[in-house]
């Protein structure tokens, strides 16, 4: 099930938000100052290709934290608050429910990326 879906989120807009991650990081890895920021991206870009099944795992400290703050000033807020708001419009449906989810586990990511890793979820 997971594949399956994870196929379907690629098809019906992940691909858009995984492109732009990777062009992101992409720019900003282009600059020496960027290259953190750029890291984080990609990060968000895996996790945009194929969502379903990873979990996210927060084990930052002092610096995480400093960095966090920079980004959220930078770039964070606006990214984090579209994903929260597609996240919304898409739980309004029930068929989009699963899929809005996913938008707000990008939102945690979006907002706050540093000290913060993609887990593959262990199923039994």
């Amino acid at each position: 099930m997971r594949i399956l879906m994870n196929i379907l989120w690629f098809v019906c807009g992940g691909f858009i938000c995984w492109l732009e991650n990777v062009v992101l990081g992409i720019i900003l890895c282009a600059t020496i100052i960027g290259i953190p920021f750029g890291i984080q991206c990609f990060k968000m870009a895996d996790l945009c290709a194929m969502p379903f099944g990873k979990e996210l795992e927060s084990n930052g400290g002092v610096g995480s934290f400093l960095a966090n703050v920079l980004w959220i000033l930078l770039v964070g807020w606006e990214t984090a608050l579209t994903e929260f708001l597609i996240g919304l419009v898409l739980c309004v449906t029930i068929v989009g429910i699963p899929f809005g989810l996913q938008f707000f586990k990008l939102a945690g990511l979006s907002l706050m990326p540093f000290g913060t890793s993609v887990k593959v979820a262990h199923v039994f």
